[in-house]
């Protein structure tokens, strides 16, 4: 248990006016601000209605007051909440009486961070705390949860206890070469380090997934001009968010709009129309739509289904301007004009592809639905982490390591040790169980007061 010699206190609930306001504290000072403020001896765990008492002994409100002995709290210490009615001024002149007893006002996220430094909770579930309060969907909410239950943190601690298991194996074999030791090199030492590589596989690809569950994704829609985009984006948002006309290069700058996709918000931008041109607004407009471009998602590449003809030669030339690992949609729009109907495929390059006309809206289903699965949205999804960029480049970090050590020549065993030990502090770094101070700092800083 960390040694925390101060109290703190803050006001737990939103600002504004509301039923109840909750005053929260924390700390060794915590049971006896509590007698002075109700002039009863605070009871654990027993909930009492009485008086809220100023300095001279006036009532400033009347509410509920909770006291939780530690360990057995939230921070894990000793911990008092006083419950009392909402608006900016009651609240505030409780919290004021609670600071003239002796306690300072929270920093952002000080509670939760107790609980992480007290052992109530580690880093993963400390920040799906926030990201609980932060969640704007159902489904964000339910995933946040799943990770405050500890469903994350334990698929990390497992992989951490099989390479601590490996690493006593390899380890062992070099500080006491003479000793019979179980087998540390060959197809068995091989096929448990790359089991454990295909288990940061999945739990990276559902890291993926839910990034973009937590922040949103980003969808940015690339074409020729007259291709569709911009009447793609109004149909896609259900508004007449960029403007439409039969002139080529309308769109000279980024539009952006949001969207819901498989019960997530995301961002869809609008572009300017790729095509030769000496008109130097246009080229910044399509300087700026591959600058977009890079930072997608998704791209919507979306092109008029009547230029079949020269179609895969524009595509083979847009692939050659944006990065292979961008996740693409093709679209061929206007088939309405084609007389043919909606349809999903794939495309010679192996990407999805959809027929669709975005003025009749046939196809735009399809579209939706091809969205959902290529972001890892479609229903029944409950292997989704709600995972943070840090979560992400270190569980990229530990694959890579246990990458080197499947490709280390036999009887290099120190160079073996040394991944499955980087390995393993980069996985230890998602629990906080090898984590700079500075790092926590940052995490916790994020949060709101409060919490």
């Amino acid at each position: 248990m960390a040694d925390h010699a101060d109290t703190i206190a803050a006001i737990a609930t939103a600002a504004g006016r509301g039923g109840i306001a909750v005053v929260r504290v924390s700390g060794p000072d915590s049971a006896r601000i509590a007698a002075a403020i109700t002039g009863l001896e605070p009871v654990p765990r027993k909930i009492r209605f009485t008086a809220f008492r100023d300095a001279g002994d006036g009532i400033l409100d009347r509410g509920l007051a909770l006291f939780f002995a530690g360990p057995a709290s939230y921070t894990g210490e000793d911990v008092l909440e006083l419950h009392g009615h909402g608006g900016g001024t009651l609240p505030a002149m409780l919290l004021q009486r609670v600071l003239e007893l002796g306690a300072r006002h929270a920093a952002p996220g000080e509670f939760t961070q107790r609980a992480f430094l007290n052992g109530k909770l580690d880093l993963v579930q400390a920040e799906a705390v926030a990201d609980l309060v932060d969640s704007g969907t159902e489904r964000a909410a339910r995933s946040a949860l799943r990770s405050l239950e500890g469903e994350f943190s334990r698929a990390i601690h497992a992989l951490v206890e099989e390479l601590t298991t490996l690493r006593v194996q390899v380890e062992g074999a070099l500080d006491f070469p003479d000793e019979e030791l179980e087998v540390t090199t060959g197809t068995a030492l091989h096929g448990r380090v790359g089991a454990v590589r295909a288990e940061l596989r999945r739990l990276l690809e559902a890291a993926g997934r839910g990034r973009c569950l937590r922040a949103g994704a980003r969808l940015v829609i690339l074409g020729r001009p007259n291709a569709g985009k911009s009447s793609l984006l109004n149909a896609l948002s259900r508004t007449e968010r960029a403007i439409v006309t039969d002139i080529p290069g309308t769109t000279r700058d980024l539009v952006e709009d949001h969207i819901t996709v498989g019960g997530i918000t995301a961002a869809v931008v609008d572009t300017a129309g790729l095509r030769e041109t000496e008109d130097i607004v246009e080229q910044e407009g399509m300087a700026r739509a591959l600058d977009a471009a890079r930072t997608a998602d998704v791209l919507l590449l979306i092109d008029d289904a009547a230029t079949a003809q020269d179609r895969e030669t524009w595509r083979r030339m847009l692939r050659t301007k944006l990065p292979e690992s961008v996740e693409a949609i093709y679209i061929n729009n206007k088939i309405d004009l084609r007389g043919e109907a909606p349809a999903a495929g794939v495309a010679g390059d192996g990407r999805p592809e959809i027929s669709l006309s975005v003025k009749t809206g046939a196809g735009l289903e399809l579209l939706q639905k091809k969205l959902e699965s290529v972001l890892g949205l479609l229903p029944g999804g409950e292997d989704v982490i709600l995972a943070r960029a840090r979560h992400v480049h270190a569980l990229q970090r530990a694959a890579d390591s246990l990458e080197e050590a499947l490709a280390r020549q036999p009887g290099t065993p120190e160079l073996l040790a040394e991944d499955l030990r980087a390995a393993q502090q980069a996985l230890g770094e998602i629990t906080g169980e090898m984590t700079a101070d500075d790092l926590l700092g940052e995490i916790f800083s994020r949060f709101c007061i409060g919490k």
